[in-house]
């Protein structure tokens, strides 16, 4: 792989990270630093931490958008999908709660993500703990949170290497030794076609005494359904001609009404004791348990929001973080160390009947024709079964200079582990009962088995020196180097794979037959940034930077498949932040290009038993404008975001040969061509608000209307995937709501994408496009919501 050399790339950085480090004393805690931030911001303000220093939001000369508190509440934010629409340079594909992969600016790997894939291009924190998995983003509910950030490009240089395109921060609210204080909101709910549903929450803020307060947060949320599995039959071939073998199968047991319903319930709790004036303590844990039923996607060929199942569907998402800060200072400069141990377990069940039904088209293939013992014949259809856990174990100690001072200074250590354990089971129930069983040894009834574990190890030191060149110019440059350590084994295969004794070797587990894969690579590299800003006055900043971004390679589980190198993003950007007439009026905005080298893509090709592969899919340039408004007008606020993205490639995909491998032949067509559009990212992306404010005698009242437009999107990026399933298309939604709060209380009544409109966010397929696209589905955003919502604050 194209990594560079450990011995002199570590050197380089390692020197670069000590100098950094060996100016560095000790520091202040970040309650203070907020707190200094706050004395400094102008109202309405919001206090960020991209820079992992507490700034205003119009300060800070990077490419961001943030939710605050009161964004959250006015919108009715409760999940991923609510705060991702929100967000115009964030797109994600989806398979329902915790199954979404998010991206920023048009940077996605494709495929499923799944066992085995290529690690994520954005990350997903925690306050200041990663909780990026390699599959699905964990869909943390939003209650008691203080904001969520956006960071838009390469965040290498603070944050890592899955922040090869951007990272999101959500921030929770933190204990309070001054003051007592505690809620209660209850929700309920309808979609206007589908089921009810609704939520509990409450949070309570309690000092213990006046160095310490505990937190505590609990919530209870159930969502109704809203698709509907339908009536069908099927009849299987069985791969022959003989009509007499024929098996005609119904769903009739699995016909429902609103049959996706969602369960999540949760809490978390935080203690923090400030030790002296100097140094805060703070120990946090947070759950979370989330179950679905149904599919989230819809077959248009059903009709609207309909299915034909014939395999229930589920997915179980349980997590647990515990997580340690400790802040300090020693002299005038900040010390923060952030430590945490994430537990993540997936269980999923899926209708992979698509498969079965694709294999049976083909005479002859026989991968359906199972015959029992007394001469009648089984059912072919495949489930698929899969069981992931996740954990990860980090360290971050970093320290910062004053930052009031001239010349400021950020430095710290990272490391991280980082584990997938692999169970996936393709099963056709009563296979192992017929003679001359296909099932895996060792399995009870499945014809495709996977039992794996993947590691990461990644050790970093990164720096970050902020130099004011005159009173309103600022240089900032900064470094990361790493190391990377990953390995990936066990077995993935049919009964004639662990049949291969050249490649199938002896195990002592018993849930696999043998190990027939233990791949490993590993290797150094560095991400940097500069950025050039002009302070042109206390309202108006604009600034330059050029990031780089760096995802380590990895290696494929199929045999004979080759590994894939690191790719790199390198990020181009100029941007404002501007106040106008006594800040009535605030327009932020940044232009960019990227350009990314050796870009990793994961699909599977034919020929490859429906198994994704990752692939170096050539180069690609992203081209495009960000920006936000908002425009206040006594108790009118106008507000608001938009992102236009041209991203294509520049050099061709090639082609894959009989092995599935990506190799470039004269003469034969790539799978995608230079100039073809990257996948799910769509050009323009916008959201609108108006919200008035106005007293009804002793009632602060309020009406809102908000507007969100989507263009279509390219489902995927080879000519043969998007020939088969197609693009999706643009849509626009509204919101509207109304409410008031008098005295402690809070009543508000909402009704979200209020015309019903069936917006398609992405066109997925349950198997590999190249077996199951016929069969594509479409992820829709959620209906047309009805809802009222009642508060307390003490």
């Amino acid at each position: 792989m194209n990594a560079l050399p450990a011995p002199s790339a570590m050197r380089r950085t390692t020197s670069i990270a000590l100098l950094l480090a060996g100016t560095a004393i000790a520091a202040a805690p970040a309650s203070a630093q907020e707190a200094a931030a706050a004395d400094q911001a102008m109202p309405g303000d919001i206090i960020v931490t991209a820079t992992k220093r507490s700034e205003s939001l119009q300060k800070v000369p990077i490419s961001i958008q943030a939710l605050s508190t009161e964004t959250l509440e006015q919108r009715q934010v409760s999940s991923f999908d609510d705060y991702a629409k929100m967000l115009p340079s964030v797109s994600f594909q989806s398979f329902g709660p915790g199954q979404a992969q998010l991206s920023f600016r048009g940077i996605t790997s494709g495929g499923d993500g799944l066992h085995g894939g290529s690690l994520p291009t954005a990350s997903l924190y925690l306050d200041e703990i990663p909780v990026t998995t390699i599959a699905g983003s964990v869909d943390l509910h939003i209650y008691d949170v203080e904001r969520v950030e956006a960071l838009s490009g390469p965040q290498g240089t603070l944050f890592g290497a899955s922040s090869l395109a951007g990272t999101l921060r959500i921030i929770t609210n933190k204990p309070n030794p001054d003051k007592f204080e505690a809620g209660w909101d209850m929700e309920l709910n309808k979609f206007g076609k589908g089921d009810a549903g609704g939520s509990l929450e409450g949070f309570a803020n309690i000092p213990i005494s006046e160095n310490a307060a505990i937190r505590l947060v609990g919530y209870y949320q159930r969502d109704g359904g809203y698709i509907d599995n339908v009536p069908g039959s099927r009849t299987y071939l069985l791969g022959d001609v003989d009509p007499t073998t024929n098996v005609t199968i119904n769903n009739d047991d699995l016909v429902e009404k609103n049959f996706n319903d969602v369960e999540t319930y949760g809490g978390r709790a935080a203690l923090r004791i400030d030790l002296d004036d100097n140094w805060t303590v703070t120990p946090a844990a947070s759950y979370q348990h989330q179950e679905s039923k149904g599919p989230f996607l819809f077959d248009p060929r059903k009709g609207d929001l309909n299915v034909t199942d014939f395999i229930p569907t589920s997915n179980k998402d349980r997590w647990w973080l515990a997580s340690l800060t400790i802040e300090g200072k020693v002299g005038d400069w900040d010390l923060t160390y952030a430590g945490g141990y994430f537990r993540r377990k997936v269980n999923n069940q899926q209708d992979y009947s698509y498969y079965t039904v694709a294999y049976d088209a083909f005479e002859g293939s026989y991968y359906t024709y199972f015959q029992n013992a007394d001469g009648s014949f089984l059912d072919p259809t495949q489930r698929q079964i899969l069981g992931d856990v996740y954990t990860k174990m980090n360290h971050e100690l970093r320290v910062s200079s004053p930052s009031e001072n001239r010349l400021r200074i950020t430095t710290g250590l990272f490391y991280q582990r980082q584990t997938n354990t692999i169970e996936a089971d393709y099963i056709v129930p009563g296979l192992g009962g017929i003679p001359n069983s296909p099932i895996v040894p060792g399995s009870v009834d499945s014809i495709f088995l996977t039992r794996a574990k993947r590691i990461d190890r990644d050790y970093a030191m990164f720096g970050e020196v902020a130099f004011d060149i005159t009173e309103g110019l600022t240089l900032n440059a900064g470094i990361r180097g790493f190391i990377f350590d990953n390995s990936n084994g066990g077995f993935s295969g049919f009964a004639s794979n662990a049949a291969d004794t050249a490649l199938c070797l002896p195990t002592t587990e018993t849930d696999r037959p043998c190990n027939n894969y233990n791949k490993q690579v590993n290797g150094s590299g560095e991400t940097h940034k500069v950025n050039l800003t002009w302070q042109i006055d206390p309202q108006r900043m604009i600034y330059a930077t050029w990031s780089t971004g760096y995802r380590p390679g990895g290696t494929n589980r199929r045999p004979g498949i080759l590994a894939y190198d690191s790719d790199t993003l390198t990020n181009y950007e100029i941007g404002w932040k501007t106040s106008w007439f006594d800040r009535a009026l605030r327009f932020n905005a940044a232009a960019f290009i990227e350009k990314w080298k050796q870009l990793q893509f994961g699909l599977s090709p034919v020929g490859s038993a429906g198994v994704t592969n990752i692939y170096n899919a050539g180069d690609a340039k992203v081209k495009g404008v960000e920006g936000d408004i908002t425009l206040a007008l006594g108790g009118l606020t106008l507000s608001g975001s938009g992102t236009y993205i041209d991203a294509k490639l520049t050099t061709d995909f090639c082609q894959f040969d009989e092995v599935g491998n990506s190799i470039c032949t004269p003469g034969v067509a790539p799978a995608a061509s230079r100039g073809t559009r990257l996948p799910v990212q769509p050009k323009f992306k916008g959201t609108a608000t108006a919200r008035y404010e106005f007293p009804i005698g002793s009632t602060d009242a309020f009406v809102q209307g908000s507007m969100m437009h989507q263009g279509g999107t390219r489902s995927f990026l080879t000519a043969a995937d998007y020939a088969v399933v197609g693009p999706t298309k643009g849509f626009t939604t509204f919101d509207f709501s109304l409410g008031g709060k008098i005295s402690n209380w809070s009543v508000e009544v909402f009704i979200q994408n209020a015309f019903d409109k069936r917006g398609i966010l992405s066109l997925n397929a349950s198997c590999a496009v190249t077996i199951c696209g016929a069969y594509s589905r479409a992820y829709p955003i959620r209906p047309q919501l009805f809802g009222i919502k009642v508060g307390q604050r003490f």
